[in-house]
This record gives structure tokens, C-alpha cells and sequence, in this order.
């Protein structure tokens, strides 16, 4: 019977405790796009109440993933939805050192957000390295942490996704040509080109935009002098001011 706290299979012709490359991305989306909307919900609106949340769901779901990534949530689901596809092991060492990274950045953000209720800077830092961690690792496979292994071990890390540990995979590395190279920057061109029409033809009328609406909904005020609790929230947070987005956050709450 395999150890409940044994970290990773051992899966036989491998030579390190291996887990499942698969898993590991499916699981690293379901945790970015919570991740992501909440980030979002704080930045644009200032409430921060999710992304509390989703810090303490993120840090349960790391300290599981150090003990064994096969009890961790996000691994049960994502395995469960990649069930029919076959697995691809990658080395679990170099995954345990990349979590242990998630797990610190959590610590982090437990300690300043959710027990302290700081909002700044660091926060937006600490929140936006998680979440390049977590993109990279379900959009292209690529482990940012794990390539800090070998910075740290004498071991090197064997069993990288697609082979890229091995010298002669990184001879067999797929470059641009020339014709593609041109269809980027004629689509980063065409990019251009509808920016400036969006901007000719101006902002969208009616839905959202329109007051009247809104007013209607109760979910604007009517005309004149605010009251106390629109006043109090539309003071601008600390972090906006320190971050120079005092007008943007304005902006983003309806704020005058």
C-alpha cells in the first residue's frame, strides 16, 4: 500500500518519483481562473473580500499538494477531468521545490491580506507573480519554479515536460520563419489598425452608459449632492494613490 505522505509515484522504468504532467495543468487552471477574477475584482472595483478568500482555498490547497499532491483539490478535480488522456510523468522533485514557491507567496499574502488587511503594492506584486506562475504552467507547460531547482540542488531535475532537461531536446527546438514571423507583425498590425477604428467610432451608447438606466435599477444616484456613504466609498484606497491609479480607480467605480 502506497505511503499517504509519500510525495509522488513511483511508476516503474522511471528513476525518480514521478506525477502526473497532465494533472498538474489542469489543476493549475482551475486554481488561475478563480485566481484571476478575483485579482481583477480587487484591482478594478477595491474589493478585496474574494481574493481573501482565495487566498486562505490557495494555501489549503498547496499544504496538501506538499504532503501529496494526489489529496490536494485541485489535483482530485483536474485529474479527474483529464482521466482519458494518457499520463505524462514528469519528476516530482523539481514539482515539490516549485509548490514549496507557491506556498511561501501564499504565506505572504494570508499574513498581509487576510490576517492584516494591508492593501498596497506588495499585494499587487505577490499577486501577479502567482498568477504568471499558474498561466505559464496550464497555457504552455512551462514550470517557471521548477527551472529554480537546479539553482538550489545539487541534483538536477530530471523528467522536465516535453523533454527540455535533456540536452538533445533542446537541440530540437521549433523556431519562427521567416513567413510567420511576417504574419505576426501584419496581425499585431491589424491590431493597430482596429484600436484606431474602435476609437473613431466611439464608446458603446445605451446598457451600462445609460443614467437614466441606471437610475431606474438603483444603481445610480440621482443628481446633486452625494450622500455620506457614496462619499465613503469613493475614497480613493492607499495602494491607488501609492500606485499613481487614483483617477483610474475613480474611473473604474463611477466615481466623480
Amino acid at each position: 500500500m502506497q505511503n499517504p505522505f509519500q510525495f509522488g509515484e513511483t511508476v516503474a522504468g522511471y528513476p525518480v518519483r514521478v506525477v502526473n504532467e497532465r494533472t498538474v495543468r489542469a489543476a493549475a487552471g482551475l486554481l488561475f481562473f478563480p485566481a484571476v477574477v478575483s485579482f481583477m475584482n480587487a484591482l478594478l472595483t477595491a474589493n478585496y473580500q474574494p481574493t481573501r478568500l482565495f487566498v486562505i482555498v490557495f494555501l489549503i490547497d498547496m499544504a496538501l499538494r506538499m504532503l501529496n499532491p494526489r489529496w490536494a483539490p485541485s489535483m482530485i478535480v483536474g485529474g479527474w477531468i483529464v482521466r482519458h488522456q494518457a499520463p505524462e510523468w514528469v519528476g516530482a522533485p523539481q514539482k515539490r521545490f516549485a509548490w514549496g514557491l507557491g506556498l511561501l507567496l501564499g504565506l505572504a499574502m494570508l499574513y498581509l491580506m487576510v490576517l492584516n488587511r494591508f492593501m498596497g503594492p506588495v499585494n499587487m506584486l505577490v499577486c501577479a507573480s502567482c498568477l504568471t506562475l499558474m498561466f505559464f504552467e496550464t497555457a504552455f507547460g512551462i514550470c517557471l519554479g521548477c527551472k529554480l531547482y537546479n539553482v538550489f540542488n545539487r541534483e538536477k531535475a530530471q523528467l522536465c515536460p516535453g523533454g527540455v532537461c535533456e540536452v538533445p531536446a533542446q537541440k530540437k527546438g521549433w523556431s519562427i520563419a521567416l513567413p510567420q514571423a511576417a504574419v505576426l507583425l501584419l496581425f499585431i498590425g491589424a491590431i493597430g489598425v482596429a484600436q484606431g477604428w474602435v476609437d473613431q467610432t466611439g464608446a458603446v451608447q445605451g446598457g451600462f452608459d445609460d443614467m437614466a438606466t441606471l437610475e431606474e435599477m438603483g444603481l445610480q444616484p440621482t443628481p446633486g449632492t452625494p450622500s455620506a456613504a457614496e462619499a465613503e466609498r469613493c475614497q480613493v484606497p492607499a495602494f491607488a494613490k501609492a500606485l499613481g491609479h487614483e483617477a483610474q480607480w475613480k474611473l473604474h467605480n463611477g466615481c466623480s
